[in-house]
């Protein structure tokens, strides 16, 4: 990949802030990754005007997909799907299914952006449904990636298996590591805890051939015990959330706390350099940019309210998965994974000698 031209589509009109956040952080980005070309996508007027604030005088790394609608954050799925058949989301993804571009980003509304990725790409073989993946800073320093974070409210036992597989290949990709721990989340380490879906998920997992760790409970998301936590969109939704909202409440705390007094000011001061490194370590910006995985194409969701920095840290992510081969690496990890389990099939139908003859009645 390093002197093909990477090329991602921009849903520019995407999100609480649109083109301001969008095309700039496309451009920021453009300047510091020269093997990286952006299709921006949306209102043809609008995002020239923005890119000529910007003092962009190069059509080298922009070329400009009009779009005649927008689908807002508040448009049901269905409105997204067939009524506006020439919105910027739409023209993103077809960009991907055409060959125009190798990833599309947006951060508009999440159900529609998964509807029309999922209608115009079409699902890999071998997977029922995509799932929604994000990275969560650990105390190790690193990040944990944790999915399904929203797409898939019920799921089988197979369908947490194929979320494993996927994240699996994501981390594989984006972090180089060949044999990354998977956790299911659960309620407990022990293998009778959990309801029966995830009971029978861990059977599968235990049988695949992948490196499943086992069970994880919440405080081992930020503990970075595993590389992969597998749970449903329902409880993996909840877990961001809370999440987030917990970054958010200790800052606010935190800044309260150090504004209290003339005291607590100076010891703000000085503790400043280190409150800074723990800010930069648990901004939810910095690991901005969920990949919808499971589909025939590279499909990045971003926060609706990322700013500029934020929205620039999804377009990091589109790049790592295309230049890391995301795509090839989830098929080859599908194609494994069957054969894997079509192996192990056929042994545990194959009846040694000794044994069927053992079980022959010596009176006959």
């Amino acid at each position: 990949m390093s002197t093909t031209k990477i090329r991602i589509a921009v849903d520019c009109m995407g999100g609480d802030i649109g083109m301001p956040v969008t095309v700039a952080a496309a451009w920021d980005f453009a300047r510091s990754n020269p093997d990286t070309r952006f299709l921006l996508v949306g209102d043809e007027a609008g995002i020239q005007g923005q890119l000529k604030s910007l003092g962009c005088t190069s059509d080298d790394w922009f070329q400009v997909l009009a779009a005649s609608e927008v689908v807002l954050m508040d448009d049901p799925v269905e409105v997204a799907l067939r009524r506006k058949k020439d919105s910027s989301m739409r023209v993103a993804v077809q960009a991907v299914k055409d060959g125009l571009a190798d990833a599309c980003v947006s951060s508009g509304n999440t159900g529609a952006w998964m509807a029309i990725s999922r209608y115009v790409l079409k699902m890999l073989d071998g997977i029922d449904r995509p799932a929604i993946a994000t990275s969560i800073p650990n105390q190790k320093g690193g990040a944990t990636t944790m999915l399904d974070l929203g797409a898939n409210v019920d799921c089988t036992a197979e369908h947490l298996l194929q979320f494993a597989i996927m994240g699996t290949a994501l981390v594989t990709a984006l972090y180089g590591r060949p044999q990354p721990t998977v956790g299911l989340l659960n309620i407990g380490e022990e293998v009778i805890k959990g309801n029966e879906v995830v009971k029978q998920a861990a059977e599968l997992l235990r049988a695949s051939g992948l490196n499943f760790y086992g069970n994880v409970e919440g405080d081992d998301i930020c503990k970075g015990t595993v590389d992969v936590i597998v749970c449903d969109g329902f409880v993996g939704n909840v877990v961001l959330k809370s999440l987030e909202g917990l970054a958010k409440m200790v800052s606010t705390m935190m800044r309260a706390e150090f504004g209290r007094d003339a005291l607590s000011m100076l010891s703000g001061l000085v503790a400043k350099p280190v409150l800074n490194r723990f800010r930069d370590t648990v901004d939810n910006r910095r690991y901005n940019g969920a990949v919808l995985l499971g589909l025939r194409g590279i499909v990045v969701k971003s926060h609706g309210s990322a700013d500029r920095y934020a929205f620039g840290c999804a377009l990091a992510r589109a790049r790592e998965a295309v230049h890391n081969g995301l795509l090839d690496g989830t098929t080859d990890a599908i194609h494994l994974l069957r054969r894997s389990l079509q192996a192990a099939a056929e042994q545990s139908t194959k009846i040694p000698n000794d044994t069927a003859d053992s079980c022959v009645d010596p009176g006959v």
